[in-house]
């Protein structure tokens, strides 16, 4: 059983590998620590790959292990300089491994995980479609992930990783499965803590993506209209309840009928955050990445938090699929 976000002593947790996208990753991660109250964990992955020398002449004198470990370490020396005059706990490590493997693993112990949506490979350049989305849809912790959008500032010393204030909302994409309840709750969290306005968005697809193979039968606009307004009512409802436990919160809702993947990207643009579940399907549904949720992280113009699915509700999940099927 994964432990409680009060007993998880890595606090946010980054992956870190010297590019560009890293560098945005670690700062926006210094901020979230900062905003939480929690420590920062930075770490460095490195792998050592199997070789084989035909002459024993040409085997390096520094064995690849020692090369690739004093590497990861220069790699961590970056990030450290990177952060210096942050005002919180710090912990910079290394780790052997898979970069995916080795963050997914931690995430146990992590509060929060943030990972840049593109970095080098291994951590040593991986396009999103492996580190990048490999973390979010295994990691046991929610996954932030920053897009090469996200802006550093001018600022130095300990003013570069205060929290930073915005009117722009929380987003939170809703479909209403069990899952999408947890889902609210950690954006309701997440907006409480920047003080920032929290909107519910339910996005139903256009009648023309409701045809699957067959185009032969359409559903009737006006039904389409009368379904979408009683989400909207059911959404509204989900609204009030978040309400009642966040009461110093601004909640709003809106269910639309639309394109739901282009409609996600395009409000990433205008939110703060925007906060979308793991959708999966049979007996992998908690370690699967939903196509809206992938695609929407593949093109995201803002930082994105994917929340997994907690353990007590896969099933309802698994059991609401099937009665849809």
């Amino acid at each position: 059983m994964p432990a409680s976000p009060a007993a998880r002593p890595l606090g946010v947790l980054v992956g870190f590998d010297g590019s560009d996208q890293s560098r945005r990753a670690l700062l926006y991660a210094a901020r979230a620590a900062r905003r939480l109250g929690s420590a920062l964990t930075v770490v460095t992955a490195y792998t050592v790959p199997t070789l084989a020398y035909a002459d024993a002449a040409l085997v390096p004198t520094v064995p690849a292990e020692v090369a690739r470990l004093a590497a990861a370490q220069s790699v961590l020396e970056e990030a450290r300089e990177l952060l210096r005059g942050y005002p919180g706990e710090v912990d910079l490590r290394t780790a052997h491994g898979d970069a995916a493997g080795v963050l997914v693993g931690l995430s146990e112990r992590a509060q929060l995980a943030v990972v840049g949506a593109r970095g080098r490979g291994g951590f040593f350049g991986l396009l999103l479609g492996s580190v990048s989305s490999a973390l979010p849809a295994h990691a046991h912790c929610p996954t932030v992930v920053v897009p090469r959008q996200y802006e550093i500032g001018t600022d130095q010393g300990a003013a570069r990783f205060a929290p930073v204030d915005e009117d722009t909302p929380v987003v939170a994409g809703i479909d209403r499965s069990a899952s999408s309840a947890s889902t609210a709750r950690h954006a309701a969290v997440a907006a409480r803590t920047r003080g920032a306005p929290l909107h519910l968005l339910m996005v139903m697809p256009l009648a023309e993506d409701w045809g699957g193979a067959s185009m032969s039968w359409l559903p009737d606009p006006d039904l389409l209209e009368r379904h979408r307004r009683e989400l909207a009512d059911q959404l509204a409802q989900d609204a009030e309840a978040l309400r009642a436990e966040h009461p110093d919160l601004t909640i709003t809702s809106e269910t639309v009928l639309a394109e739901p993947v282009t409609t996600l990207i395009e409000r990433t643009a205008g939110a703060q955050l925007t906060v979308l579940g793991t959708r999966g399907h049979g007996r992998v549904a908690s370690t699967l990445l939903g196509s809206v949720s992938q695609a929407v992280l593949q093109r995201a113009q803002g930082p994105v938090m994917v929340v997994p699915v907690p353990a007590r509700e896969m099933g309802a999940d698994a059991a609401q699929s099937s009665a849809s099927g």
